[in-house]
């Protein structure tokens, strides 16, 4: 093939849905060895357009060029076996299943997971993405999973590898030794499709970009001569918003963790040990950390999914709360947004307002949704279309299944639920994963106003800038431990750094302070 050729080209792609245009006269040229971002807001149609061209979905009018040749992708099977790889913003994995057994089964070539685990290995290791392939996938973090996906791509040697939100749940040091991977694999020729809503990254990977909004492309860049904010504002067709947040004085104790000890179910997990900490009214506390160091295990022994044997290990509202469940939890204040969007934060199959209905339910919400035991669908309605509209979560209406949004969108949605929903206490796990950059300060400045409002609210996320932004005081949780909780204005990034190795300081460590820790 020429060396001047393109290895992709999308010309006048369209596609249609019953409530959304997502593609509007696309046209995409991809070179060999390019790394070559896609941008564009939540909904802007990057993801449908990636799917075409990895034969998920069929376009409605349009055509491919692969190596100078017209194709039709009927099928991944198809896309695959022309070189085209994928990673999936949304993992595709069995729960029940190892990471072997998945990688087995989304292989082309018939492979047994027993001689598969060693390639897995390899391919892991030399790609810094560490991955047990004997491992259940039902115990790993969600960073965990987006390394499977990864590697599943990696063993099939692509030719063109898509990769969507790839960075979202990764570490910096994960992130980083990536970028080294996929600058080899582009100077080995293969070409890099590369979506993502963080564009310091774009701009230090890619060497162009194609900017969509509102399905239609807006413009085709070098990213490294554009600024983040013209980017941004490329993207969104507006300036960019910024975020707020005011000092005050925080009020009296609304979640407090005394000597949280718990084992981790799975064999994988990672034990908690000796958690104290104190979360009050009209602050924001961020807890830092790299993934799988007992972020799920402390966000599940908040939340009620995993029941405690202490009742004083976690209280709400000066109430021990140890051994209620999520329900009763509910019911004295807690709204909780999990790092998983699709099955803990939202029933896919079920409609925007029937998802409303499922955290909203609980009387002391003061919604109205139930009254005396019978749902009340106006208010159901009226909810998530206030939740809709607050949060310019790009749909249909309330009707429109969970599944069917972006990922970005239904992030907004979880989160816009919960917010609306008159919180006392508020726990969120990665509260911008996969979302673009307008909608994180939209997002970052909710959290803020329930902050003001008097809320207690706490960040569980692997985003540092994010955390300095938003938060009040910052913690660490590194192998299952936590740090002391430092005001933002006495944290630096270096220190923070050093605290997610697990190397605190010793007067760092919390061990044996009953009373929990605060600044």
């Amino acid at each position: 093939m020429p060396a001047d050729q393109p290895r992709l080209k999308m010309l006048g792609i369209c596609k249609s849905y019953p409530a959304v245009v997502a593609n509007s006269d696309v046209d995409l040229t991809v070179m060999p060895g390019e790394i070559h971002a896609v941008l564009g807001e939540n909904g802007a149609g990057k993801s449908t357009l990636m799917k075409i061209i990895y034969g998920v979905t069929r376009p409605d009018a349009g055509e491919m060029l692969w190596d100078g040749r017209q194709v039709r992708v009927r099928s991944p099977a198809a896309a695959r076996k022309l070189g085209i790889g994928m990673v999936f913003q949304h993992f595709a994995l069995f729960e029940t299943l190892t990471v072997a057994e998945n990688i087995s089964l989304a292989l082309d070539e018939r492979v047994t997971p027993a001689l598969l685990g060693p390639r897995i290995r390899s391919v892991s290791e030399a790609y810094g993405l560490p991955v047990d392939p004997n491992r259940h996938v039902h115990g790993l973090s969600v960073g965990e999973r987006q390394r499977v996906e990864i590697v599943r791509c990696l063993l099939q040697s692509p030719r063109l590898l898509i990769m969507d939100e790839p960075t979202s749940v990764l570490t910096p040091q994960a992130v980083l030794k990536l970028f080294e991977s996929l600058r080899r694999l582009a100077a080995e020729g293969c070409s890099i499709l590369y979506i993502s809503h963080k564009l310091d990254e774009i701009q230090a990977l890619c060497g162009k970009a194609t900017v969509l909004r509102a399905g239609r492309v807006s413009g085709c860049v070098d990213p490294r001569r554009e600024t983040s904010r013209s980017l941004a504002e490329m993207m969104i067709g507006k300036e960019l918003p910024t975020c707020h947040m005011a000092p005050r004085a925080p009020g009296e104790v609304r979640l407090a963790i005394r000597k949280l000890t718990l084992s981790a179910a799975d064999p994988y997990g990672t034990d908690l040990q000796n958690i104290n900490l104190e979360l009050r009214s009209g602050e924001v506390v961020g807890i830092a950390g790299v993934s799988g160091n007992g972020q799920q295990e402390l966000l599940k022994a908040l939340s009620g999914e995993v029941p405690l044997t202490t009742p004083a290990a976690v209280q709400l509202e000066g109430r021990d709360a140890g051994l209620l469940n999520a329900a009763e939890r509910r019911g004295l204040g807690l709204c909780f947004v999990p790092e998983e969007r699709l099955g803990r934060g939202a029933v896919p199959d079920l409609s925007l307002a029937d998802n409303a209905l499922l955290t909203g339910y609980v009387p002391e919400s003061g919604m109205g949704m139930v009254r005396n035991g019978l749902i009340q669908a106006s208010a159901v309605r009226e909810f998530a279309r206030r939740v809709i509209d607050r949060f310019n979560v790009k749909c249909g209406d309330e009707t429109s299944h969970a599944g069917s949004l972006s990922g970005g969108n239904l992030q907004k949605y979880i989160v816009g639920r919960e917010t609306l929903l008159t919180p006392k206490v508020m726990v969120v796990a990665q509260p911008t994963w996969g979302v673009d950059v307008g909608a994180s300060m939209l997002i970052r400045q909710a959290i803020i106003d329930l902050r003001d409002q008097g809320v207690a609210v706490l960040v569980v996320s692997e985003e540092l800038d994010e955390l300095f932004m938003m938060s009040d005081r910052i913690a660490v949780l590194a192998d299952g431990r936590l740090s002391r909780a430092v005001p933002i204005a006495e944290a630096s990034v270096d220190q923070i750094g050093l605290w997610m190795s697990g190397n605190f300081d010793a007067d760092a460590i919390v061990a044996d302070q009953g009373a929990g820790n605060h600044a």
